[in-house]
């Protein structure tokens, strides 16, 4: 399957129950929520992922496109009009983010994090991963080993980001957040 771009994020290795999902939603938005060709729609957008996309990096975008186009040859042009772009979970690595802010400037670091939900959930992002933790911990507290403060810092993280209105869920070294609640 080719990767997806997302906005200035690549995702290569993603399920694609999200597009049976967007089909679905747009059924209902179009009010056909009995619409019986979503499997057939769903099976024939996997298919062409997976053996007939040439490309090497397809732009999300460009895939709706495809969708759309799609249900209008099979006769649902309402649904393919109430469609809208819905992504596989993304992963956001919280040390570029650390980077990016720079050593102890842990207020510029949570702005660049809610800069990048808010850019991804315009684009149909629902669901993010949030990686290197530790690492972004380290960089903001301009550690080079773990202490107190830095388990103080770490919690600050999950306290923002259950602020944000993001339902962080830590899963081993990730944490799992719902982007769907944040402000526009």
């Amino acid at each position: 399957m080719p990767v997806l771009q997302v906005g200035e994020h690549q995702i290569s290795d993603y399920d694609t129950y999200w597009i049976r999902r967007a089909i679905e939603n747009a059924s209902n938005r179009a009010n056909q929520p009995h619409f019986s060709f979503v499997d057939d729609v769903y099976d024939g957008i996997v298919y062409y992922l997976e053996h007939k996309c040439s490309l090497r990096l397809l732009a999300i975008e460009a895939l709706y496109v495809r969708i759309r186009h799609t249900l209008k040859r099979i006769g649902c042009e309402a649904i393919a009009n109430a469609l809208e772009v819905e992504c596989p979970p993304i992963t956001i690595s919280l040390e570029r983010a650390a980077l990016k802010a720079g050593n102890g400037y842990e207020l510029v670091f949570y702005q660049i994090l809610q800069t990048e939900m808010i850019e991804l959930k315009k684009l149909g992002a629902s669901e993010v991963f949030f990686s290197e933790i530790h690492e972004s911990v380290m960089i903001l507290k301009k550690a080079d080993q773990w202490y107190d403060d830095c388990d103080q810092l770490e919690s600050d993280i999950l306290l923002w980001l259950k602020n944000a209105g993001t339902c962080p869920q830590r899963q081993g070294f990730r944490i799992r957040c719902n982007i769907e609640k944040i402000n526009v």
